[in-house]
C-alpha cells in the first residue's frame, strides 16, 4: 500500500458507463479467478476487477489548505501506470519530478514552498492500457503553521538505562491522539513503551521499568501531515535509533553523605558527597542525567538564591532536573565536608579541583564513567519527591498513573 503522507485515494473505474453502473455499492472479486478468462461468469467479472484495482493515490486532497511541503506532490498508482505527471505553481511555473522505473510512483525532485499554491495533473493506464487523467489544486502550509517536536535522545547516541524518548512541540497540541499515534517507539528488549503527555507541549515515552542493558530503541516520527491543532501541521517523518549502554543507577545518601555507584548489578565505586543543607535540601527521588557540561557558570539567582553564590567554573556538571539540581565537582568545600556534612543549596557536591584537571578526584571519575540517561536515586533528604516533569524524571511516576496520562488510553 502506498506510503505517501496524507494520502487521497481515487479510484480510476472509468472503463465504460455500464461498468460504473453495474459496480456502484459492490465490492468486486480480488482473486486471480475473478480476472481471467477460464469461465465465462470469470469473464463477466474481469472489467470491474480490473477497474477495481486501479487506484490513483496522491499526497494531498483537492482544494487542501495545509498540505505537506515534503508529500504533497507525490503520485503512486496501482493496478496500472503513470503515463505523465505535470506540477505547477499557480503561476505556472513547472516542478521537475522522476518516476520509477515501474512508472507506478512519481515524485518531486525538490521539496515544495511552503505557502504555494500548486496544480497536479495525472495521466493514468489501467492494466488494459485505458487511461484516467485526473487533476487537483492543492496550497501548501506556512511555515507558520508547522507543528514540529524537538526530541531527546540524539539519533545514533547511547544513552544510560533511565533515558525516556522525550518530544517537546513548538505549539500547543489540541489532537493528543493524533498526534501520539503518529509517535511510535520500540525496543528489541520487547519492552512495552507507552506515552505520557505532560501538558500540551510534552509527550514522554519509557517502558514500566529501566531500559535493558543494551538494547537497541528505535524512534518513528510519522508527524507530516497530521493535525495537531488549528494552525499547527506536523512536518516531519524520520526513523531514529539509539542505543541503551551498560547499566548504572548510583544511589546517594543524604543522611550518611555517600553515594554507591552500581554497574550491571555490581557496586563498582563508593563516593564521599556532600548534598543539600537544611533549608535548601535535594529532592529525594529518581533523577535521569539530561546534560554533561564539563564546566559551567552557577549563579544562586538564578535558582532563588540571589546573592548566596555566583561560581563561573564549577567543573564536571551533570543535570538531574530542569530547575537546576545537578551533580557536579565541588572544589570550594573543605575536603572533610565530603561524607560527614551536606553544605550545598541542593545540588550533590563531589570533590574535585578547580578546572577540574585532576583524574583523581571523585567528580573527574564520576564524570568520565557517566552516560546521558543514567539514573541518579536521592534518598534520605529532608525534602519531597522530585516531580517526574522537573527534567526527564517519570521514573517517579507509578505505572499506572503514567498510563493513564497517555492520549491513547481514553478511548475513542
Amino acid at each position: 500500500m502506498s506510503s505517501l503522507p496524507h494520502r487521497t485515494v481515487i479510484a480510476l473505474a472509468v472503463v465504460g458507463a455500464s461498468v460504473l453502473t453495474a459496480c456502484a455499492g459492490q465490492q468486486p472479486p480480488t482473486t486471480p479467478a475473478a480476472q481471467g478468462t477460464a469461465t465465462s461468469k470469470a469473464s463477466s467479472s474481469g472489467p470491474r476487477a480490473a477497474a477495481a484495482a486501479f487506484r490513483l493515490t496522491t499526497g494531498a486532497a483537492d482544494g487542501d489548505r495545509h498540505a505537506s511541503v515534503g508529500g504533497a506532490g507525490d503520485v503512486e498508482v496501482s493496478g496500472g501506470r503513470i503515463s505523465s505527471v505535470t506540477l505547477t505553481t499557480a503561476g505556472g511555473d513547472p516542478v521537475r519530478g522522476t518516476v520509477s522505473g515501474d512508472h507506478r510512483r512519481w515524485t518531486p525532485d525538490t521539496t515544495l514552498a511552503y505557502g504555494t499554491s500548486y496544480r497536479l495533473v495525472v495521466h493514468a493506464s489501467d492494466g488494459a492500457g485505458k487511461g484516467q487523467t485526473r487533476s487537483l489544486s492543492f496550497t501548501t502550509l506556512t511555515k507558520g503553521d508547522r507543528l514540529i517536536g524537538t526530541f531527546t535522545p540524539e539519533d545514533g547516541s547511547t544513552v544510560g538505562v533511565g533515558m525516556p524518548v522525550s518530544l517537546n512541540f513548538n505549539k500547543p497540541v489540541t489532537d493528543k491522539k493524533a498526534v501520539e499515534r503518529a509517535i511510535r517507539v520500540t525496543s528489541d528488549s520487547g519492552q512495552e513503551v507507552v506515552g505520557h503527555w505532560f501538558g500540551d507541549q510534552r509527550l514522554d515515552l519509557r517502558p514500566e521499568t529501566y531500559w535493558k542493558a543494551h538494547a537497541q530503541v528505535t524512534l518513528r516520527l510519522r508527524l507530516d501531515g497530521v493535525k495537531g491543532a488549528a494552525n499547527a501541521y506536523g512536518t516531519q517523518d524520520k526513523t531514529l535509533r539509539f542505543t541503551v549502554g551498560r547499566s548504572q543507577v548510583s544511589t546517594v545518601d543524604a543522611g550518611t553523605h555517600t553515594m554507591r555507584v552500581v554497574r550491571d548489578g555490581r557496586t563498582i565505586r563508593t563516593i564521599r558527597i556532600t548534598s543539600g543543607a537544611p533549608g535548601s535540601t535535594t529532592y529525594n527521588g529518581q533523577m535521569v542525567i539530561s546534560q554533561k557540561l564539563i564546566s559551567t557558570r552557577m549563579d544562586g539567582a538564578t535558582v532563588g538564591y540571589p546573592g548566596e553564590y555566583d561560581i563561573p567554573d564549577v567543573p564536571h556538571a551533570m543535570r538531574l532536573s530542569t530547575s537546576g539540581t545537578f551533580i557536579h565537582g565541588n572544589y570550594w568545600a573543605r575536603d572533610s565536608v565530603f561524607g560527614n556534612s551536606n553544605v550545598s543549596h541542593g545540588c550533590v557536591g563531589l570533590n574535585d579541583v578547580q578546572g577540574g584537571g585532576d583524574p583523581g578526584q571523585d567528580a573527574s571519575w564520576f564524570y568520565d564513567n557517566s552516560l546521558i540517561g543514567d539514573v541518579v536515586v536521592v534518598r534520605h533528604s529532608h525534602d519531597h519527591t522530585i516531580a517526574p516533569d522537573n527534567g526527564l524524571n517519570g521514573w517517579n511516576m507509578p505505572w499506572e498513573q503514567w498510563k493513564a496520562g497517555s492520549a491513547l488510553a481514553q478511548g475513542d
